[in-house]
């Protein structure tokens, strides 16, 4: 199985030293908002992740699935 590609918004700001605990996500953040994207191995994986968003206190803003197939390699 393919892992899918998840955004999850946070509203508040981590410092980048919390790439590791959210299995190496890639991290940034803006004035008022961390995301957290990368791959996910599947919905078990995906509710553990939210465990950990959930167990740090910021209030989720976005939970969104990345297409990552091409456009251009679907079917007609």
């Amino acid at each position: 199985m393919t892992p899918s590609h998840y955004e999850i918004r946070l509203d508040g700001r981590l410092d980048p030293r919390w790439t590791a605990w959210f299995d190496g996500m890639t991290l940034t953040t803006t004035e008022h908002v961390t995301t957290l994207r990368g791959a996910v191995a599947d919905q078990a994986a995906l509710h553990g992740l939210l465990r950990k968003v959930r167990d740090l206190g910021l209030p989720l803003v976005a939970v969104l699935r990345l297409e990552t197939e091409p456009l251009l390699d679907r079917p007609h």
